[in-house]
């Protein structure tokens, strides 16, 4: 493994690979397989003394090492973090396929409250943990786990991006964001002819790193805005500052608008709450949006346009991915990717229409061809730039 381009390894030989490198660490980290059928590794790692409880899963390296983030967040159970994990690593594959950046889908999970009881042992130890793993996965910032925290994961290891320093990409939440807004921009464009959001009326849900600087460009750009977070002084703030209404979380989804963006958490959208719906497109930035596939053909069979989730947020992570290129990070490449995450949506809508199939199916469709044929493959090794 390491530095060299991967091959796909059998789980008990990677656990057994985990185990030997673990010994030689500060920490004294327990590694468990947990099988999964579709999913190439999924690995739940212990550390008692630092309280670390995490699960790292790697769905699929086809096309390059496994990169995705680390969220930090307090689940109500070990089979929620699982649940999650597992959504959200999958999510990956597919995002990196459409986006061809060379790298495969994985993500982590910390079960923990990232208010209470990170800490830098509790990071470096996770750290470790990846480290073990050899460069087969790449983490980074998440929600709950920000770019100060991955300083510490990269005490003790070098596979981890968007760092805030001179050679890595930084806060990934600016390209994102501007990847989502390119992304409602397209929607506007299919719906009403034109790309323009002056006077539309856009509900935002989340205000977190990406939520709010998706705000700041739709403000600009015109857009009616309606607000809504857990955190009622931050959505006061923001209100206040760009003149937005506020609603309550439990009514945003429900809120008349012309595009809803969701930036949250996942699985809003469901057979309960797609019937609920008062807007014309769905466009933002949160992971796995819909519950389940099939809730996409809800969304179609009411009309209602949506920017599938791993296409339209997948600015950040072409930020990223920029920064193991063997020429080394340049903010102007992952910028120029992010802006065409509009000419992408265009198409999608444009197949799904043809094809009269929802545009979830049309873009998971586009993302399995790609892997299947082996287009955006990594040809050359991740050079890790930070570390050298």
């Amino acid at each position: 493994m390491g530095d060299q381009l991967l091959q796909k390894i059998d789980p008990k030989e990677l656990l057994k690979s985990l185990l030997q490198r673990a010994k030689k660490g500060t920490y004294s980290l327990a590694f468990e397989l947990i099988p999964v059928d579709g999913y190439e590794q999924v690995i739940e790692v212990k550390e008692k003394k630092v309280g670390l409880h995490a699960i790292i899963a790697i769905h699929n390296t086809a096309l390059g090492p496994a990169l995705g983030g680390t969220r930090i967040f307090p689940y109500a159970s070990r089979e929620k973090a699982l649940e999650d994990v597992l959504r959200l690593s999958k999510g990956m594959t597919y995002k990196s396929a459409v986006a061809e950046v060379g790298s495969g889908g994985g993500k982590s999970v910390i079960i923990a409250d990232p208010k209470k009881d990170k800490t830098p042992e509790l990071l470096m130890a996770f750290g470790e943990a990846v480290d073990a793993f050899n460069g087969l996965y790449i983490c980074a910032e998440d929600v709950g786990c920000s770019t100060e925290d991955v300083k510490w994961i990269r005490e003790k290891t070098k596979y981890v991006v968007g760092l805030l320093q001179e050679k890595s990409s930084g806060d990934p939440g600016y390209f994102t964001s501007w990847g989502i807004f390119r992304g409602i921009q397209s929607a506007a464009k299919k719906l009403f002819g034109t790309d323009s959001l002056e006077g539309k009326k856009v509900a935002v849900q989340g205000l977190g790193n990406v939520g709010s600087k998706l705000i700041d460009s739709l403000f600009w750009a015109g857009a009616d805005l309606i607000l809504s977070d857990i955190d009622s002084a931050l959505v006061n703030r923001l209100a206040a500052k760009y003149d937005a209404k506020i609603v309550h979380p439990s009514e945003i989804l429900k809120v008349e608008c012309d595009i809803l963006s969701p930036c949250a958490m996942g699985a809003i959208l469901n057979e309960r709450s797609i019937p609920e719906l008062r807007c014309k497109a769905v466009a933002g930035g949160a992971n796995n949006q819909l519950l389940k596939d099939g809730d996409a053909d809800l969304l179609r069979a009411r009309k209602i346009l949506y920017a599938p989730d791993f296409v339209i947020n997948a600015g950040g992570l072409l930020n990223v991915a920029a920064e193991i290129e063997v020429e080394g990070y340049s903010p102007k490449n992952p910028q120029r990717k992010a802006h065409r995450i509009y000419d992408t949506l265009l198409s999608i809508y444009e197949i799904a229409e043809k094809n009269h199939e929802s545009t979830h199916a049309a873009a998971v469709a586009l993302a399995d061809y790609r892997i299947k044929y082996g287009i955006g493959k990594r040809e050359v090794a991740p050079v890790f730039h930070h570390a050298v």
